[in-house]
């Protein structure tokens, strides 16, 4: 059971609530090693999670609702910074966070062997490379905990799925879905297909299969980049084959997120 320490706040330049007021300086929250959830569903995932609450920053009608989850945390005690809607929007200038916002500190996460040797057999995997918006790859997470993915592996090019509009994206997932990030990505592909692992990009070129006709249903990665530049000559000799939706002819893609989903779906419904 976690000591709640409640003070009213009536502005936000103490010290403490410093992280609140960088929302936007993702490099120091990575350096701190911390996430900040700005979003009301986000945070109930959050308590429900083993990620360790820092502290949360909340209106007094968010509190009354939290508390019951707050309370029965792990931590010893918890720092709860209460203010009206009207100072959480000093933050930003407009309603971003329903008036409830946590921070939490990122574990430390299981490497890529690690998770590779504890999945279970056949393994649906996905990867990402090059997705700079983090609501994509929020997105893509929360694709990957929908359809059951073992784990998700974030090519070097891509952003952190713990910024904070990545867990926003994700919806909470996050905190879930296992997640490795690849040094290499070509690389780790490789070394999957080394192991037997089928490594599939999805990509719509000439050439490629289509996706229904496709055998999902053993152990495979399925790669996916983002829409426009797609996927880089290094990560397409990785891989096995190139697979592709079917679509009209006057549509050449999909956001990267609605694919990732199209494609897991695909797989799980192939495995029954």
């Amino acid at each position: 059971m976690a000591t709640l320490h409640i003070k009213p706040v009536q502005a936000l330049d103490a010290p403490e609530l410093a992280l609140y007021l960088t929302l936007r300086r993702i490099e120091e929250h990575e350096r701190a090693g911390v996430l900040v959830a700005a979003n009301a569903k986000v945070i109930k995932r959050l308590l429900a999670s083993r990620f360790t609450v820092v502290s949360a920053l909340l209106t007094p009608a968010w509190l009354e609702k939290l508390e019951p989850q707050l309370r029965v945390r792990p931590e010893a005690e918890i720092p709860i910074y209460v203010a009206e809607q009207k100072v959480l929007e000093t933050i930003t200038g407009y309603t971003l966070h329903q008036g409830a916002l946590a921070v939490a500190r990122i574990p430390p996460q299981p490497d890529f062997g690690t998770l590779l040797g504890n999945s279970p057999r056949p393994l649906l995997l996905a990867a990402v490379e090059g997705i700079a918006s983090a609501e994509n790859l929020g997105a893509v997470v929360r694709s990957c905990a929908a359809f059951g993915a073992h784990f998700l592996i974030v090519g070097e090019t891509c952003g952190s799925p713990f910024q904070r509009r990545a867990v926003s994206g994700s919806m909470g997932t996050i905190f879930q879905q296992p997640v490795a990030r690849a040094a290499n990505l070509a690389e780790t592909l490789t070394t999957l297909r080394a192991r037997g692992v089928r490594c599939l990009a999805a990509h719509p070129r000439p050439g490629a299969k289509k996706l229904p006709a496709v055998d999902l249903r053993g152990d495979c990665c399925l790669v996916f980049g983002a829409e426009g530049p797609g996927l880089t000559a290094p990560v397409l000799a990785a891989c096995d084959d190139m697979v592709e939706i079917p679509m009209p002819s006057h549509m050449n893609s999909l956001n990267v997120a609605v694919a990732t989903g199209v494609f897991l779906y695909e797989a799980t419904r192939q495995r029954g």
